[in-house]
């Protein structure tokens, strides 16, 4: 059996070449498209800084302006504390009978103004006016028999001179006289009680004030100590205000009180000594400067100002940014007006400052005014802000 007789060689060799001039085709194409892109970046980049160094450069920035205040350093400051109570008289009373009786009249009416001692109601006497009288007459009838009597006394005394009567005649009449005497200093000491009673069954006013209740109308039997008129002294009011136990007794001597919208100066009365035991404060009665016109029962302001000793400074509200993690900061300029943060403390506040702990470089001063338009490191310029 034959075998195959192999394939020309002359058939191979132009595929070969063939591949060979495509590879080189496709490698020049390649290269040439390449070529053209980067001489179009070429050429764009600079179409663009052409264009670029053709624009004018912007103008600076301005400055923000900002509005600041130095920072000054106190030592302490001062807190203005309010202690609430009310308006009271001076003087009042409950005005009642000493004795049991019936009202005859009362004399006044709520709202009356009385002068002190004027007689404002009294009891029924006629018992008594009829006891005074059987007193008196009793007086008078024991009167006439010591007179009788010492005349008796000196007749035995002149016969026991001449001899005519016995010691026991003289002796007998001075017994009489003695008693008759005594019966006279027990009449005279009834009717001194009866006088008291009389005068006891009439209510005159303690002191000049005004009438606030009346609880009688005319014509009750009334019991000893029952209420019959309430009255008040109308001149120079008093405050009485719980005063906590921290507070220094010194800063309540001049102090200024609120009442109804209105100020006024006041002294201290009084600072009782023991606590109330509700409160756990100490009573301070003020007395009010100038009688002002004010109603018993308003509620009165007292402002203690109490000093506290802490370094700080004062800032404005306006200057308080809210910081991370409960923290308060403010925006401060450094001396080359560079925008520089401060953390600081708040110790007091008020309606529009507050007082503030914080450590300030010297030569600072504070951005007290819209710290919102300003970053940390912004250079600012001093002046009003816009």
């Amino acid at each position: 059996m034959q075998n195959p007789a192999p394939s020309p060689p002359e058939t191979t060799q132009p595929s070969l070449i063939l591949r060979l001039l495509r590879g080189t085709v496709r490698l020049g194409v390649t290269v040439s498209f390449i070529a053209v892109a980067a001489a179009a970046v070429y050429f764009g980049a600079s179409e663009l800084t052409r264009r670029a160094e053709a624009v004018p450069p912007p103008d600076a920035a301005a400055v923000t302006p900002v509005s600041v205040i130095p920072i000054t350093s106190e030592s302490e400051y001062i807190v203005d504390r309010v202690f609430i109570g009310q308006v009271e008289p001076q003087r009042s009373a409950n005005v009642s009978f000493e004795l049991n009786g019936q009202l005859d009249q009362i004399l006044v009416d709520e709202g009356d103004e009385v002068a002190k001692g004027q007689l404002l109601a009294t009891l029924d006497t006629a018992l008594l006016e009829v006891e005074r009288d059987r007193l008196t007459a009793s007086r008078d009838a024991i009167a006439a028999q010591l007179s009788f009597a010492r005349k008796t006394v000196e007749r035995n005394a002149k016969l026991i001179e001449q001899g005519f009567t016995s010691q026991a005649r003289l002796d007998e009449a001075v017994a009489q006289q003695d008693e008759l005497l005594s019966r006279i200093g027990e009449l005279d000491a009834g009717l001194r009680d009866v006088t008291v009673r009389i005068e006891k069954s009439s209510i005159e006013a303690p002191f000049a004030g005004q009438i606030t209740a009346r609880h009688v109308d005319g014509g009750e039997t009334l019991r000893a100590g029952e209420l019959v008129l309430g009255m008040v002294e109308v001149v120079s009011p008093q405050v009485r205000i719980g005063i906590p136990l921290d507070v220094d007794p010194m800063l309540l001597t001049d102090v200024e009180i609120e009442i109804a919208g209105q100020s006024y100066r006041a002294d201290l009365a009084t600072l009782r000594p023991d606590v109330d035991p509700v409160t756990r404060t100490r009573t301070a009665l003020f007395n009010l400067q100038d009688g002002p016109d004010v109603t018993f029962g308003q509620t009165a302001r007292v402002h203690v100002l109490d000093p506290v000793q802490s370094a700080g400074t004062w800032v404005p509200t306006t200057a308080l940014k809210e910081g991370t993690r409960g923290q308060w900061t403010t925006l401060v300029a450094d001396a080359q007006k560079t925008v520089r943060l401060a953390v600081v403390e708040v110790l007091h506040a008020e309606n529009d400052r507050v007082f503030v702990r914080g450590a300030f470089p010297e030569g600072t001063v504070l951005i007290d005014q819209g710290p919102q338009r300003v970053t940390v490191g912004q250079r600012v310029a001093f002046g009003a802000a816009e």
